[in-house]
C-alpha cells in the first residue's frame, strides 16, 4: 500500500478521492494536531505537514508527498525548503491545482510565487479542468492529469426530496465578503430581474462577522449596503453565523439557483454541491468555473461586469429543472478518482 502525506486528508475533495465501497489501495496520513490545538472546519490550518522541520522528522513515515490546499501562509523561502527536504529523502511531490488565482488574496502575486515553486518541482501534476490545465501548460510548460472535482455531500444525502414551492427562489451567499467577492453589480442586476418573473425572489446571505467590530472581517460600510436590499420588493437578506453542513445543504436545497459573484478564482467546491443537490448554478467567466459541471455563465471579472448576460442566466434557469447527480453517478466516479491517482503515485515512486 502507498502512503501519502495528503495535504490536508481532512478536506472533503481529499476524503472523497478515496474508493467509498471496497478496498482503498492509498493510505493517507491523517492530519497532524498542531500544537496549540487551532482548528477551523475543513482540516488543521495551516497543516503541519507544510513544514522542513516535520517532513525531516517523518519522512519515513510516508512514501509521497500530495499538496492539495493550506499552503496561504507559507513564504517563498520556506516552500523551497520543503521541496528541498523532499528531494533530499527522495520523496516525490504530488500538485493538484486548485487555484490559479487565490480567492483570499486581493491581488495574484503572493500565489504566484508559491506556484512557482510548486509546480515547476512536482513530480505529477493534477487539476480538474481542460483550462486550467491548458493555463499550466502554457505559463510552466508542464502538463496535468485532468481529473473531475468529486462529489461533496455525505451519500445519504443524494436520496433527499427537494422542496416542492413554486417560489423560483435567487440565492448569493455574500458569506464574509473574501477578496474576490464583488456583490454589489450582481445584487443590482438580480434584484431588478426578479421583478419581472412571476414568483421570483431574491435570498442574500451574509455571515454576522461583517457586523462585528471585534472580528477580522468587519466591514460596516459593505454591511450596511448589503442589508438595504431588503428594501427591495421580493429581496431576503439573512444575517446569521456560520452553516454546519446539514445547514448548509438545507439552505443550498432551499434555491433555484445559486449565484457566484466572483470577480476571480479557478474551481469551486460550492457548485458540485449544487449539482450534488439539484440546485442550478449561474458562474462568473472568469476562471474555469464553466468547465466543472453544465451551468450558465454570465460575463464577470476583474475588468468588467456584464449585467444582460446575467439577466440572461437568470431566465434561462426560470422554470427550468436543473440536473441532479446520482450517488450511483458519483460513488462510480470515485472508483475511478481512487485508481487513477493511485496510479499517479505509483508513476511518480517509479
Amino acid at each position: 500500500m502507498i502512503r501519502i502525506a495528503s495535504v490536508p486528508a481532512s478536506h472533503v475533495y481529499v476524503r472523497h478521492l478515496t474508493v467509498p465501497d471496497g478496498e482503498e489501495p492509498t493510505l493517507r496520513l491523517p492530519d497532524p494536531i498542531p500544537e496549540n490545538g487551532r482548528k477551523v472546519p475543513g482540516g488543521w490550518w495551516p497543516p503541519v505537514m507544510l513544514d522542513p522541520a516535520w517532513i525531516s522528522s517523518n519522512h519515513r513515515s510516508f512514501d509521497a508527498f500530495h499538496v492539495h490546499f493550506g499552503f496561504d501562509a507559507i513564504a517563498r523561502p520556506t516552500m523551497n525548503d520543503i521541496v528541498h527536504e523532499l528531494r533530499t529523502h527522495n520523496i516525490p511531490l504530488i500538485y493538484t491545482v486548485h487555484d490559479l488565482r487565490n480567492p483570499h488574496h486581493p491581488s495574484p502575486g503572493a500565489h504566484r510565487e508559491l506556484l512557482d515553486v510548486l509546480i515547476p518541482a512536482a513530480d505529477e501534476l493534477i487539476t480538474l479542468t481542460p483550462g486550467a490545465a491548458e493555463y499550466t501548460a502554457r505559463e510552466w510548460d508542464r502538463d496535468c492529469t485532468v481529473l473531475p472535482h468529486p462529489h461533496v455531500i455525505d451519500p445519504e444525502m443524494f436520496e433527499l426530496p427537494r422542496s416542492k414551492t413554486p417560489t423560483f427562489t435567487v440565492g448569493v451567499h455574500v458569506k464574509s465578503l473574501r477578496p474576490n467577492m464583488d456583490p454589489f453589480p450582481v445584487l443590482d442586476t438580480l434584484s431588478e430581474t426578479i421583478t419581472t418573473l412571476p414568483g421570483a425572489r431574491l435570498r442574500i446571505n451574509v455571515h454576522n462577522e461583517l457586523f462585528d467590530p471585534e472580528n477580522h472581517w468587519y466591514a460596516p460600510e459593505a454591511a450596511s449596503r448589503l442589508t438595504e436590499y431588503a428594501r427591495r420588493p421580493g429581496v431576503d437578506v439573512v444575517i446569521h453565523e456560520y452553516f454546519s453542513d446539514d445547514e448548509l445543504w438545507e439552505y443550498l436545497m432551499g434555491l433555484s439557483v445559486s449565484v457566484l459573484p466572483y470577480r476571480f478564482g479557478t474551481h469551486s467546491g460550492w457548485m458540485e454541491a449544487c449539482h450534488d443537490l439539484g440546485t442550478a448554478v449561474i458562474v462568473p467567466s472568469c476562471g474555469y468555473y464553466s468547465e466543472q459541471q453544465n451551468c450558465q455563465v454570465y460575463g464577470f471579472d476583474e475588468h468588467h461586469f456584464d449585467a444582460a448576460s446575467l439577466d440572461l442566466a437568470v431566465r434561462r434557469t426560470y422554470g427550468q429543472q436543473p440536473d441532479r447527480a446520482t450517488w450511483a453517478s458519483r460513488a462510480r466516479q470515485r472508483r475511478g478518482l481512487s485508481k487513477i491517482h493511485h496510479d499517479i503515485y505509483e508513476r511518480a515512486l517509479g
